[in-house]
């Protein structure tokens, strides 16, 4: 079974092969991320591929926060730069849920929390418990943050 992490490798030798240097940038970027991740703590360990997608989410909206700090600067050049990085890293993580998507699960969960008798502004904290394990990855925390205090709102 070949790891994201293996998956990473190969394709950052591929796009070396294909003289493709954002690839291989951006590539080569993401995979010192993670070797960071492995050896930062107390003792070294080998990621999980979950983890491993944690640390790729967390290079990608790295790459969104500098592209449009960079576009509010007037840099075009580096912001496309950015976009076009993030979108190499979008394609190893999953499928991003709509906003529909989103707001079907942060009103059940709002409903789920209800059902157990948290309601209310301070129910932000316990339905964002709820949601969250059925996101998993598939959507930023601030954006599900967005959507339960909108849910809660109404």
């Amino acid at each position: 079974m070949t790891t994201l992490k293996s998956q990473l490798q190969e394709d950052l030798t591929t796009a070396i092969k294909a003289r493709d240097e954002l690839r291989s940038a951006t590539l080569r970027m993401t995979l010192t991320a993670i070797t960071k991740e492995e050896v930062a703590g107390t003792e070294s360990r080998e990621l999980s591929d979950d983890d491993v997608r944690k640390v790729i989410a967390r290079e990608a909206k790295k790459r969104r926060e500098a592209a449009e700090a960079f576009a509010q600067g007037g840099r075009d050049a580096q912001a496309e730069r950015e976009r076009a990085e993030g979108e190499v890293l979008s394609e190893y993580l999953p499928q991003q849920l709509s906003d529909d998507e989103l707001d079907a699960l942060v009103a059940e969960s709002v409903a789920e929390a209800r059902a157990a008798g948290v309601e209310g502004p301070r129910a932000m904290g316990a339905v964002m418990k709820l949601v969250n394990p059925k996101v998993a990855g598939r959507a930023e925390g601030g954006r599900v943050a967005a959507a339960v205090k909108r849910r809660l709102a109404d």
